[in-house]
C-alpha cells in the first residue's frame, strides 16, 4: 500500500491520478491533496477520498475549506510553505505526484526529491528550471524519479532496464541507442495559414485536436513550446548528448515517443491519448496495473503520419532547443518568460505570435549567471518575469 500526495490535485493530472487510485484501491491510499485556491473542487475531493491532509497554497482558501468540511471528515487542512514541505517530506509519504503547472511546482517537488521520495514527475518546469541541480539531488538522496509526461514515459518504457535505473546519468550510446525521437502532434495550428496565426484567439489555441488539457499547456502545445520544454526535460532525464534528441511531428498522437537503436531498430510506445496510462505505469512501476483506459484499436487508428517541425511556424520550439544547448540558466529564463507571455495572451493583452517575441526578447536581455541553488534559480526566474512584463507593457 502506497501513501500518495498529489501536488495539483484539482487539475487534470490530479483527476487522472485519483481515477487510477479508484481502480486500484487495495494498492494506493490518498494521504495528501494539494491545490492552490479551488475550494469547491478540493472540498468534493476531501469528502470522496478522505485524505489525511488537504493543503491550500492560498491562506484564505484554506480557511474557507476548513469551514466547509463536514465535522465527520478526517482531513486536516493546512497552508503555508512550511506545512507543504512537511507534507511532501513526511515519513508516511511514499510517493509524490508532482503535477502543479509552472514554476510554482518547483519548490515542493524539489523538497520531495531531497527527502528521497518516489517522485512521479508531471511538472516539466522542475527540470526545465533546475535540471542539473534536480538530477544531482535525486542521485544524492536516493530518490526515485519517474517521468509522467506521456512522451517521456514512452521513452522510459522503450529503454533497456539498466538505463531506466540510471536516469540523469545513463550513457545512451553504451547501450546501443542512437537517437531519442520525441513526438508531438503539432497542435491545433499545424495546417493553419502562417499569415493568419497572429489573429488566433485563446479559444482557438486551447482547442487541441487530441488531448484535453488546461489552458496554459494547451497554448504551449499550439506554439509547440510544450514540446520545447519536453525537449529540455528529456535532455536531463536521459542525459542526451547533442544530436541524440530529435523532435518528430506525429499528428495522430498514437505513438507517444520512440527510441532508435544503433542496429536500425526503433522501439515505440503506443496507446490511446489518455494520461491515465503513463500515470498508472509510474505508480506501479515495475509492475502493471489497470489504468481504466480502453486498449488501442488498430482498426480504428487508420493512418499514422510523420513530418519534420517547421520552425517558421513554431519559433518557440527553436528557441527552446537553442536554450537547451546554452544550459540551465537560459532554460530558466525561457520558462519564466513563456509563463508570463502565455498568461498575457490568454488575457487578450498580446497576440498569439507575440508569445515568441516575448520569449526571444527575454533570452537576449536577461543576464544569466551561474545557478548553484534553488534560491539562485528563483531569483533569475523573477528577473525574467519582470523583463517579460515590461516588454509586454511596451508592446501595448
Amino acid at each position: 500500500m502506497q501513501n500518495i500526495v498529489i501536488l495539483g490535485a484539482t487539475g487534470s493530472i490530479g483527476a487522472s491520478t485519483l481515477s487510477v487510485i479508484a481502480n486500484n484501491p487495495s494498492q494506493f491510499t490518498v494521504f495528501g491533496l494539494v491545490a492552490h485556491a479551488s475550494v469547491d473542487k478540493m472540498l468534493a475531493l476531501c469528502i470522496e477520498h478522505q485524505p489525511q491532509y488537504a493543503h491550500m497554497v492560498d491562506d484564505h482558501a484554506a480557511m474557507q475549506l476548513k469551514a466547509l468540511l463536514p465535522v465527520d471528515c478526517v482531513t486536516e487542512v493546512t497552508s503555508g510553505a512550511q506545512a507543504l514541505n512537511a507534507l511532501v517530506t513526511d515519513s508516511r509519504t511514499d510517493t509524490v505526484m508532482a503535477a502543479i503547472v509552472g514554476a510554482a511546482g518547483l519548490v515542493p517537488t524539489f523538497d520531495a526529491v531531497k527527502a528521497g521520495k518516489r517522485v512521479l514527475l508531471a511538472n516539466k518546469e522542475a527540470l526545465v528550471m533546475s535540471g542539473e541541480l534536480f538530477m544531482a539531488t535525486a542521485k544524492a538522496s536516493g530518490a526515485t524519479v519517474l517521468p509522467v509526461d506521456s512522451e517521456h514515459n514512452a521513452i522510459f518504457q522503450c529503454l533497456p532496464v539498466q538505463v531506466q535505473g540510471q536516469l540523469g546519468y545513463c550513457d545512451l550510446g553504451q547501450h546501443g541507442i542512437s537517437h531519442i525521437l520525441l513526438t508531438g502532434s503539432g497542435g491545433p495550428f499545424l495546417q493553419t495559414d502562417l499569415t493568419t496565426l497572429s489573429g488566433m484567439t485563446p479559444a482557438q489555441a486551447c482547442k487541441h485536436p487530441n488531448w484535453s488539457m488546461g489552458p496554459k499547456i494547451s497554448v504551449d502545445s499550439a506554439t509547440m513550446m510544450n514540446k520545447g520544454l519536453e525537449f529540455i526535460e528529456a535532455r536531463w532525464l536521459f542525459n542526451t548528448q547533442k544530436n541524440q534528441l530529435k523532435v518528430v511531428i506525429h499528428p495522430q498522437s498514437v505513438i507517444h515517443s520512440m527510441v532508435q537503436y544503433r542496429d536500425g531498430s526503433v522501439i515505440a510506445q503506443m496507446g490511446n491519448p489518455d494520461m491515465r496510462t503513463p500515470i498508472a505505469h509510474c505508480m506501479s512501476y515495475p509492475q502493471r496495473i489497470d489504468a481504466g483506459v480502453e486498449p488501442l484499436d488498430f482498426f480504428k487508428v487508420g493512418q499514422l503520419s510523420f513530418c519534420e517541425p517547421d520552425f517558421n511556424r513554431f519559433p518557440c520550439l527553436r528557441l527552446a532547443m537553442q536554450a537547451c544547448e546554452q544550459g540551465q540558466e537560459a532554460t530558466t529564463v525561457l520558462n519564466a518568460a513563456n509563463e508570463i507571455a502565455v498568461d498575457a495572451f490568454l488575457k487578450g493583452q498580446i497576440r498569439f505570435t507575440d508569445i515568441a517575441g516575448v520569449n526571444h526578447h527575454c533570452l537576449a536581455s536577461v543576464q544569466q549567471t551561474r545557478l548553484a541553488s534553488i534560491d539562485d534559480i528563483l531569483q533569475l526566474d523573477n528577473q525574467a518575469r519582470n523583463t517579460a512584463k515590461s516588454f509586454i507593457n511596451a508592446l501595448n
